[in-house]
């Protein structure tokens, strides 16, 4: 059991501590599930390097969308073949560095892209290998905020505007046509919008081979959901895999999928401390030393995290509202959350936040980064230190014409 008192004694507070043997168990149920099938985790979860190299050891690729991401699979140790490399604003520098690595596919989303790409390739001396990302024009991920496959979302093409793309891009001497891919969104709690998006791929399939056009490669994305306060338990992993089999298997191709908060997310804790509580108007306030700056998914998109203390005092429960230090209204981690009595210097455990929590941290009112530590069995690292109050401030200049 992991000793969080001795970590918050280590390392201080805030910090995100994640469970390498609740990484490795949700990996292995994908693997395990899909043989054969790449499982490529979505870097954009956590990019922690420690965490991507314990994927990379279990045998994962990678799914990113920015250069940076590139850069991290590489420091980690992810194969450049195993590499998709999505998302609709890849610039000249990222997709040279993406060719120039080897990286298995990259996903477009336009055909102004995929000319790009192509005249890249070209100057590069190299066939570019690609996917057409399809627009399923399929909703259901948990917020409105995180849904991708919708007509008028950002991502994609409509099926309208990928079937003459597609055969254009066979077509083309730059190009190493794969196949699709598609996402239509993250945390999904039920197997109905899979279904319905897979539906659609492939009727797509059947219509592109249909014409003469060759489809090898199918990447479904990620987007499978985790329990967040066990209010909606998602699809296990079986019966996602048994959907894909029904659905996909038939095509006959390469599968390609793109866990990320599926494999993370309830591996990770905010370890927090109570700052002070305060007595207000409307009831009580646990003022906590993290925030919409540690975890932002609350203030975001008004996503609910179970909180609660690490040593529970007697005494009866009471409603509180759990806030941040961040001099925001919106920075408020939980409302109405019964809590038993705490004190100031109590600690805190904010749950399932190893995905979305340390990636999408920021310095807002000049708090620090927090610390990172990976717990595997009685070891417990520092994977990330602490940002300082001078770290702040390392890349600021002052012009000589005010000194």
């Amino acid at each position: 059991m992991t000793d969080f008192a001795a970590i918050a004694q280590a390392h201080g507070t805030p910090t995100y501590v994640y469970d390498a043997a609740a990484i490795r168990a949700a990996y292995r149920a994908f693997a395990s599930a899909f043989p054969g099938a790449l499982i490529a985790y979505a870097v954009k979860s956590n990019t922690a390097l420690a965490v991507m190299r314990l994927l990379a050891r279990e045998g994962a690729g990678a799914d990113i969308v920015s250069g940076g991401e590139l850069e991290a699979c590489v420091r980690a140790g992810i194969a450049p073949g195993a590499i998709v490399f999505s998302g609709v604003g890849k610039t000249d520098a990222e997709i040279t560095a993406a060719l120039a690595a080897g990286v298995l596919q990259l996903n477009i989303e336009s055909g102004a892209e995929l000319a790009r790409i192509a005249e890249i390739a070209r100057g590069m001396g190299l066939r570019a290998p690609v996917a057409l990302r399809l627009t399923p024009d399929v909703g259901g991920a948990a917020f409105d905020q995180t849904t991708t496959g919708r007509r008028g979302d950002k991502f994609g093409l409509l099926e309208e505007d990928l079937v003459p793309l597609y055969a254009q891009a066979h077509r083309h001497p730059d190009l190493d046509l794969r196949g699709l891919s598609v996402h239509i969104g993250s945390q999904i709690l039920s197997l109905e919008p899979f279904a319905a998006a897979f539906a659609r791929l492939a009727e797509v399939v059947q219509r592109l081979r249909a014409q003469g056009l060759p489809v090898r490669a199918l990447d479904l994305g990620g987007g499978l959901g985790i329990p967040y306060e066990d209010v909606h338990a998602p699809p296990s992993v079986r019966d996602y895999e048994a959907l894909v089999r029904r659905a996909i298997g038939p095509l006959d191709t390469e599968i390609i999928l793109e866990p990320g908060r599926a494999l993370v997310g309830a591996a990770g804790v905010i370890l927090a401390r109570v700052v002070r509580v305060k007595e207000g108007a409307s009831g009580r306030f646990v003022v906590l030393d993290a925030g919409m700056n540690t975890l932002v998914r609350p203030a975001l998109y008004g996503a609910r995290h179970r909180v609660e203390p690490l040593a529970p005092r007697p005494g009866p429960l009471e409603p509180c509202a759990v806030v941040g230090p961040i001099c925001e209204s919106s920075d408020v981690l939980a409302r109405d959350l019964p809590l038993p009595p705490v004190e100031a210097g109590d600690l805190i455990l904010i749950r399932d936040a190893g995905a979305h929590g340390a990636c999408l941290a920021s310095t807002y009112n000049a708090h620090p980064l927090p610390a990172e530590v990976l717990v595997d069995g009685d070891k417990a690292s520092l994977i990330r230190a602490r940002q300082t109050v001078p770290d702040l401030f390392a890349r600021d200049r002052v012009p000589a014409w005010l000194a």
